[in-house]
């Protein structure tokens, strides 16, 4: 394959991802506007209740990817990655769409959760796909290729889809993000090639993963360590208007300096993870975890947003293609499950996330407080890394011993 070809090939699979960056980001920068729409009567009695009330939006497409990864993934071992991306992207084009033209936010719950089946397998078929095209031992560099789509689009596509439905309607924008899902397929289809298939996988050997207790433990570190930053994202746009006191038109602004942030970690994460990947998360949970304590501190004022919400935004996207390079390390045999499970325990994180920062703030602890929230959970998952690679170790030693008595 020629390098043209084959960097075209890649584009287009980090184009899905960029599609899902915006179904799944741009809803956080509409939270009011969903919520004036479908929750009116309470929205008319107190809007932060209702804007947390409409976060659940955000929760009901984590879990639609929560439950979707795993069971496609074993449903589809056999399937060519090609082709089972494609039936993926067009499941993407009916559920964003359905999920746009829902009458109810109850139906619109239930649309989220059909649009969020698909994103776990995505990233994990596509970035399989883009680790055989650049070449061995690429797995966190692939799957990084993959993802940074999904953090271009928070520099320049959730911002835009966001302004979009703030002078227009959340519907419309929806309606758009299902177009891109659409001109993904298109582009898949016409560029990328088919790379063929695990003639070892099966479903059963995708399932004999989730008996891997390292399998779970790294699965519970991304869940618990990455929610914080959710729980800090999903609110950014009452930080912005609310506690720092800027204008709605600023929201945008502030979504794409997080981008531009996440776009820069995740760079140097996939960098780093396939040279060092132990010290990639030790290192990159410390860093989530004093990001979120500087948010907390100095996002009340204009300029301390902005700051503290790129450093959160490259701290916490760091560590996405060294877990999901972790996953694969503990679930051998496996690797689409690894790569699935992966995207439901960060899609765990985005539900935990959302929903325990839409408890704090209804509490009325303030718009801040999830931040608080992230730091403690930050510091969970970094002692649980610590713990994930002892019993590795341990576990390793002792299969060697076994011989030698």
């Amino acid at each position: 394959m020629s390098p043209l070809r084959r960097n075209a090939a890649l584009l287009a699979l980090a184009l899905g991802g960029f599609a899902i960056g915006l179904t799944e980001f741009a809803a956080m920068g509409l939270l009011p506007e969903v919520a004036r729409d479908l929750l009116a009567p309470e929205y008319a009695q107190s809007a932060e209740r209702a804007i947390g009330h409409a976060g659940w939006l955000i929760s009901a497409y984590a879990l639609g990817v929560v439950v979707g990864a795993p069971a496609v993934a074993a449903l589809s071992a056999r399937m060519p990655r090609k082709r089972l991306v494609l039936v993926l992207l067009g499941w993407f084009v009916l559920g964003t769409a359905a999920s746009a033209l829902a009458p109810t936010f109850e139906l619109a719950l239930v649309g989220r959760f059909l649009a969020g089946l698909p994103h776990g397998a995505y990233f994990g078929a596509a970035g399989l796909v883009a680790s055989r095209l650049i070449g061995p031992n690429s797995h966190a560099k692939g799957f990084s290729l993959v993802i940074a789509g999904l953090t271009v689009a928070n520099v320049v596509g959730v911002p835009a889809v966001t302004y979009l439905g703030q002078v227009s309607t959340w519907r419309i924008a929806n309606l758009v993000v299902s177009a891109a899902f659409a001109l993904t397929l298109i582009a898949v289809l016409a560029l990328v090639p088919e790379v063929g298939r695990d003639e070892k996988a099966s479903p059963a050997a995708e399932l004999r993963a989730l008996r891997s207790g390292q399998v779970w433990l790294v699965a519970f570190v991304a869940s618990v360590g990455f929610a914080g930053f959710l729980a800090i994202y999903t609110y950014a746009s009452p930080v912005t208007t609310v506690v720092a006191g800027l204008d709605a038109s600023v929201v945008p602004w502030v979504l794409a300096t997080a981008g531009i942030g996440m776009t820069v970690g995740n760079a140097l994460g996939g960098f780093a993870a396939d040279r060092h990947l132990k010290a990639s998360l030790i290192s990159g949970f410390a860093a989530v975890l004093a990001a979120s304590a500087l948010f907390w501190l100095i996002a009340r004022t204009p300029s301390g947003l902005f700051v503290s919400i790129f450093v959160i935004g490259a701290t916490s996207m760091f560590l996405s293609p060294a877990l999901q390079a972790r996953l694969i390390q503990v679930a051998p045999g496996a690797q689409l499950m690894g790569a699935a499970v992966s995207q439901s325990s960060m899609n765990i994180a985005n539900s935990l996330g959302a929903w325990i920062g839409g408890v704090v703030i209804a509490q009325g602890l303030g718009y801040l407080s999830p931040a608080v929230v992230g730091v403690g959970l930050a510091a969970v998952g970094l002692v649980l890394t610590v713990v994930s690679f002892r019993e590795r170790r341990s576990a390793a030693v002792a299969a060697a011993m076994v011989p030698a008595a």
